[in-house]
Order: C-alpha cells, then sequence, then structure tokens
C-alpha cells in the first residue's frame, strides 16, 4: 500500500515558495483531484476530503481559468470538526493544458493544472487525424508539460495502416514519443507502463471513444472509471464525465478527460514555435524577418516546401494555427482590456458613493 504524503504527489520545492507566498503561516496544503461544480475533492497526507471554495476566492477570480482545476494545488483550512474544507487560494501553476474555450469565446477553458506528461490519445481505426494531433501537441507545449502519442486499437487495423499512419507522424516532424497499444491483445501494454514513474501526473487526452478510461481502469488493475462497449464500427461510447486524478499503485498519477474533438488554441505563440520545430529553423533563413511564409520572395520556408523537404499538410496546418493563435489572442486582450476598464469604473462608482 503506497504511503501518502504531499511528496508523492507532486508536492516540491518549487510549490513549497508558492505555499509561502500564497498561504497563511501555518496554513495546509492539498491537491485538487476533482471538481463537482462548487465543490473539490482533494487530496493530503491524510487521504480524500471534501471542500468548497472561499466566498473571496469566487470574488477575486478574474475568470473561471482562476479558479481551482484537477491537479491544482490549493491552501485550505480545516478543522476536525469541519465536513468540508474550506480553500482560501490556489498557488501559482507550474504547468497547465488548456485550450480555447468552445465557440467563439476569447477565454481559457483549463483542463489541468501541474501535469508533467500529456499522452494524446488517437484511435487508429476511426479517429486518426495529423491536423487534430498537431492542435494537440501545440497546447501541450505551450502549457509547458512533455507531450507523448498514443496510436490505440491497432488490432482493428492491418500493418500497413498502422504504418501509414506512423510515417505521416513522421514526415510531418512530430519529435514527441510515438506508442502504439492494443488494449483487446495487449499489445504495447508494457511500454505504457514503462514511462509512468511515481509521483509525477500523466494526463490523457483525446476523442470521445478512443479508450482512455479503459487504458486508465488497465493501468489501475481494476474498473475506477465506467466504460460503454464498443460499437460495431469500434469506436467506443464516451462514458466519463469529470476529470479526476488517480492514483495508481506504482505511485504514478493519472488525469482522465472527457473526450473532446475541439481544441481550440489561443495565444499559442510558444506553443506553435514549438510544435513546428523545422518551420522555426528555417524562418531564420528568409529574406524578411517579419516572413509570413505565405507568398514572400526570399522564403526559406517555402522554398523547403517546393523542394518537398516539408510536407504540405503540415505547412497548412501551422498557417492556420497561427492565424487562429492570432485572432484569438487579439479578441482575448481586447475581453481583458474591458474588463480592466469596468473594474476600474465599479472602483470610480464605489469611492463616490462612499464621499458622497
Amino acid at each position: 500500500m503506497l504511503q501518502l504524503s504531499l511528496e508523492t504527489l507532486g508536492w516540491n520545492a518549487w510549490f513549497s515558495e508558492q505555499a509561502r507566498l500564497h498561504c497563511n503561516p501555518g496554513g495546509a496544503v492539498a491537491r485538487v483531484a476533482a471538481v463537482d461544480r462548487d465543490q473539490l475533492l482533494l487530496l493530503d497526507e491524510t487521504g480524500a476530503f471534501r471542500a468548497r471554495l472561499s466566498g473571496k476566492l469566487m470574488h477575486d477570480a478574474t475568470s473561471p481559468a482562476a479558479l481551482p482545476c484537477v491537479g491544482d494545488w490549493v491552501c485550505v483550512e480545516r478543522t476536525a470538526n469541519d465536513q468540508f474544507g474550506l480553500v482560501r487560494s490556489v498557488l501559482d501553476r507550474k504547468t497547465c493544458l488548456r485550450r480555447r474555450a468552445a465557440g467563439e469565446s476569447a477565454d481559457y477553458q483549463m483542463i489541468a493544472a501541474n501535469v508533467d506528461c500529456v499522452i494524446i490519445v488517437q484511435s487508429c481505426h476511426y479517429d486518426f487525424s495529423l491536423n487534430r494531433l498537431e492542435r494537440y501537441l501545440v497546447m501541450v507545449r505551450e502549457g509547458g508539460a512533455t507531450p507523448y502519442v498514443l496510436l490505440t486499437k491497432t488490432d482493428l487495423v492491418g500493418s500497413e495502416v498502422l504504418a501509414a499512419q506512423l510515417e505521416s507522424i513522421r514526415r510531418a516532424g512530430v519529435t514527441a514519443p510515438v506508442f502504439t497499444l492494443s488494449n483487446v491483445t495487449g499489445e504495447g501494454d508494457e511500454d505504457l507502463r514503462a514511462i509512468l514513474s511515481p509521483a509525477r501526473t500523466y494526463c490523457f487526452v483525446g476523442s470521445s471513444g478512443v479508450g482512455k478510461s479503459t487504458i486508465v481502469n488497465g493501468l489501475a488493475g481494476r474498473d475506477l472509471l465506467a466504460t460503454n462497449a464498443v460499437s460495431g464500427t469500434g469506436e467506443g461510447r464516451h462514458t466519463t464525465v469529470r476529470r479526476e486524478l488517480i492514483l495508481l499503485d506504482n505511485g504514478a498519477m493519472v488525469i482522465d478527460n472527457p473526450g473532446t474533438r475541439e481544441f481550440g488554441v489561443l495565444a499559442a505563440e510558444i506553443g506553435i514555435e514549438a510544435s513546428y520545430a523545422d518551420i522555426a529553423a528555417l524562418s531564420s533563413q528568409c529574406h524578411f524577418r517579419d516572413c509570413t511564409h505565405t507568398t514572400e520572395p526570399g522564403c526559406a520556408v517555402l522554398d523547403a516546401l517546393a523542394r518537398g523537404e516539408i510536407d504540405a499538410a503540415h505547412h497548412g496546418n501551422f498557417l492556420k494555427l497561427r492565424k487562429e493563435s492570432e485572432h484569438y489572442q487579439m479578441s482575448y486582450a481586447e475581453k481583458r482590456r474591458k474588463e480592466k476598464e469596468f473594474g476600474r469604473f465599479i472602483k470610480r462608482v464605489k469611492k463616490d458613493q462612499e464621499q458622497d
């Protein structure tokens, strides 16, 4: 039986410094395992317990993304007689996984915080999409986590199909480690388990039905998460309804996620540059410093594209993601400016009322 401590839950010196800055002297800290509306499931060295957000924390939050999410470390007050702990503040996040909120919103939606690795899961049989994979990779790297790629349901496709998918990933310049897995035959299971280390946090993301919950259940050795039967097409049915941090017997922590096909990018310049390192490297050779790699003469990227050194789909997806990121980044900056102006207006009104 694994002995719980803050260190086994991922605590280190970096978070200790954050606690010194954000928590009251002598205050306790805990890690968020799940969020259910206004209630949190927290973990510390004593085990699991429930908590609520303080009114001040909810009032001071500048956006939903500022509130605790799975993987966060929080400052919490709790006595032996309290049914619920009270969360006072959220520690700064060392890494995060977030996406642009669904629709036309220019705001973030948090998926998980303080994750070491993100395992991007795609089914070889029906779900494989290089464009979506590159989109995930951008946001994983933007948040500071290490990406892995996991192709599942390999038993449902021929070896030539799998080989073609792996080759398309290679041609796209993806440098993240790529693993394959069949939950039916077990092939690839040992390779996946080998990357899971104690006190580190791994977040599984991907579309509905690619087998994320089945994978987590297999790693845990028991049915922790509900799964449904696979359909006749090989496509699973989405069952995960919330994100939850689960501690495995070997000390690694995994987070399952509800499936999502839409993964919008927002202000992801760092992630785009890291995910398209081949294009970024060529950019320094372009004739114009502000080259957009679309029509300019002397563009090293377009020259490499013409020579077949860069895949056309890879280049096209780069342009699309960069345009999307810049568009919503400008919208996000405008949204934040208006919020600040409104906040200053409210303060002036309150000040005038106090003087009256």
